[in-house]
């Protein structure tokens, strides 16, 4: 997808495509959304490329570019590295794309880093985006063994290879301070022998 956040970022010469094997100096996409300055920067564009998504996804392709950077966002992350993007409890808020071929392709690529960012808090800072569990109907889009690093405002934490009880300890780490206490009494009540 291309967003005006990357056309800036294109036009700042922060995204260039010049290490890519494949499609180098171009911008691939399989669709655009955002504002009409967008559109127009897109149209006809040589440095844009529109793939069909069983290309652009492709774990090969995309894992094929060194250094491959893969930010994807949530609407939570449980305390044991599950991310839901997609759902509000059993109510659907958006589709899963690209979210998991993308930070495969990421964990692949030399080089690479999965990412999930996200905002510690929803609704004006009165709800954890880190949760004890997932609500129950959330889907699972990306499993806690695909999740590498999970980006807050408070910090960034690497989960890939970690036991549950050191995930859940990180998560909290980046968590809003307000809910870090209550984050781990809830683990450690579900997890205790």
């Amino acid at each position: 997808m291309i967003s005006d956040g990357v056309m800036d970022a294109v036009i700042r010469g922060v995204v260039t495509g010049r290490h890519k094997p494949l499609h180098r100096r171009k911008v691939v996409t399989t669709f655009v959304l955002g504002t009409r300055e967008l559109y127009d920067w897109v149209d006809g564009n040589p440095a844009i490329e529109a793939h069909p998504c069983d290309h652009t996804n492709d774990l090969v392709v995309a894992s094929s570019v060194p250094r491959l950077v893969a930010i994807n966002s949530a609407i939570s992350v449980d305390l044991t590295g599950q991310v839901n993007s997609d759902s509000m409890g059993t109510a659907i808020w958006s589709g899963v794309g690209g979210q998991l071929d993308f930070l495969r392709a990421a964990a692949r690529s030399a080089g690479g880093v999965p990412i999930i960012a996200l905002p510690s808090t929803a609704k004006g800072g009165t709800i954890s985006r880190i949760v004890p569990t997932l609500r129950p109907g959330a889907g699972v889009v990306t499993t806690r063994a695909d999740v590498h690093w999970v980006v807050t405002e408070y910090g960034a934490v690497n989960l890939y290879g970690r036991p549950l009880h050191e995930r859940a300890e990180l998560l909290a780490s980046i968590a809003d301070p307000r809910f870090r206490d209550e984050l781990m009494t809830s683990f450690r009540a579900r997890f205790s022998r």
